[in-house]
């Protein structure tokens, strides 16, 4: 017989020794590693989890525990919920105070005594003292600050998984890949790959990112506190094109530097850096104008500082772009809006989801008829469906009770929508 009969007959058969089995404790787990794929060039394997089906006993005990979760959620969904009407309230309230409150100087290029402690609305460009700079690759320019994005060429673990049924027992194939490699701005820890042999990754970057601000910010004569600086968060990248390779061991390759020998074709364990920035000081031939925001904030002197309203709660806002008060106040109002619906959502969904794992163990207790089974589930969906749509009405009711008492009243009425239906349809189900 020929040497390729032989090794096609092997690959046919594999022997019994080359399939590794270790039995798990009684309820029968094992694995099983597949030979690797030669389509793949050895970088995928898959790897089955078989465990016996579970009793009756052991998922009413499953149940019990996901309904204690259950409840954490449900009461949780609640104090979501009112914390964030109480939130949507005093914001309401501290923009409706802030609108009456601001005014806007005569000019922003002279401080007006007038207007010491007073909640002022100065829009203009921004202003910096010096340069923000980068010495090691030669990155030199005017802005509130400037970002330095360090990405490594790592190795990065696919996973496919999908669970089925065979000979009474659950079965789990997972499959692991290992043929892509990307740049990744944070380390991708081999450690946990299923396979780390052959495909490990650096521990640390030689390179770090980092964000510098400026110390110094101004518009017109007026100085920017911290908390606007921080607010400056419009990061645009910066083109690289005119600067030249720092290093002999730096390549530059469109708007990226590469730490590589050749970036056309990466090696893991090589790293790429950009560079972004935010709030650009000064008109630029390359970079364009500078960058015009709209402030309203406490007028100290010559500092921009929060202003702490009649409720104990602080104002400070900036904006990008020429606005008027009036449009930076209404679009404060929308987003409070947007927050408001969000949170609300967020606390349905819980309460939802809560109900669904407090009600579970019905569900179990049926599931061995079909029939009834799929019944009751649909009964119990609607069911946390109806309950979770009206107690979350009635929760945001609660929280405006003592603000709008009538929208209080409307929404309470509306929470009762869900009961009335639901109680209308048994009367005709039954006439049926």
């Amino acid at each position: 017989m020929s040497f390729k009969a032989v090794l096609s007959r092997y690959q046919e058969n594999p022997p019994k020794c080359l399939r590794s089995t270790e039995e798990w404790g009684s309820k029968g787990l094992y694995w099983y590693r597949a030979p690797y794929s030669s389509m793949s060039n050895r970088k995928e394997h898959v790897r089955i989890t078989t465990k016996s089906q579970p009793g009756f006993l052991e998922r009413l005990s499953e149940t019990s525990g996901g309904m204690f979760v259950g409840l954490m959620t449900f009461l949780l969904s609640f104090y979501l919920i009112f914390t964030n009407e109480g939130r949507t309230v005093k914001m309401a309230t501290l923009l409706a105070e802030g609108l009456s409150l601001v005014v806007t100087p005569d000019s922003i290029h002279s401080v007006a005594p007038e207007n010491e402690g007073r909640l002022v609305h100065i829009p203009g460009a921004l202003r910096t003292s010096k340069l923000l700079s980068d010495p090691n690759y030669g990155v030199h320019l005017p802005a509130v600050k400037l970002r330095r994005h360090v990405e490594m060429y790592q190795w990065v673990e696919t996973e496919e998984s999908r669970e089925y049924t065979e000979d009474g027992q659950v079965k789990t194939e997972k499959r692991y890949s290992y043929t892509d490699t990307e740049w990744r701005s944070e380390i991708v820890s081999s450690r946990n790959f299923d396979r780390e042999i052959g495909h490990k990754n650096p521990s640390a970057m030689a390179v770090d990112s980092f964000t510098a601000t400026a110390p110094f910010v101004q518009i017109g004569r007026f100085f920017l506190s911290a908390g606007l600086i921080d607010k400056v968060d419009n990061f645009k990248p910066l083109s690289l094109s005119k600067l030249e390779d720092p290093h002999v061991d730096i390549i530059r390759r469109g708007d990226y530097f590469y730490h590589s020998e050749n970036p056309k074709y990466p090696e893991v364990g090589d790293l790429r850096v950009s560079f972004s920035y935010a709030g650009l000081s000064g008109d630029d031939p390359d970079l364009g104008p500078a960058h015009v925001v709209t402030v309203i904030a406490r007028q100290r002197g010559d500092q921009l500082v929060p202003y702490s309203t009649k409720s104990g709660d602080t104002l400070l806002l900036l904006h990008h772009g020429d606005i008027s008060a009036e449009e930076v106040f209404r679009r404060e109002q929308r987003s409070n809006s947007m927050k408001t619906w969000g949170l609300r959502a967020a606390g349905w969904v819980a309460m939802f989801v809560g109900l669904n794992l407090m009600t579970r163990i019905l569900y179990t207790l049926v599931d061995w008829f079909p029939i009834f089974r799929d019944l009751v589930n649909i009964g119990l969906k609607a069911f946390a469906f109806c309950v979770a749509t009206s107690l979350t009405l009635l929760t945001v009711a609660a929280g405006w009770l003592f603000y709008r008492p009538l929208w209080a009243l409307v929404i309470s009425c509306l929470a009762l929508v869900p009961v009335i239906v639901a109680r209308t349809r048994v009367p005709a189900k039954k006439l049926e």
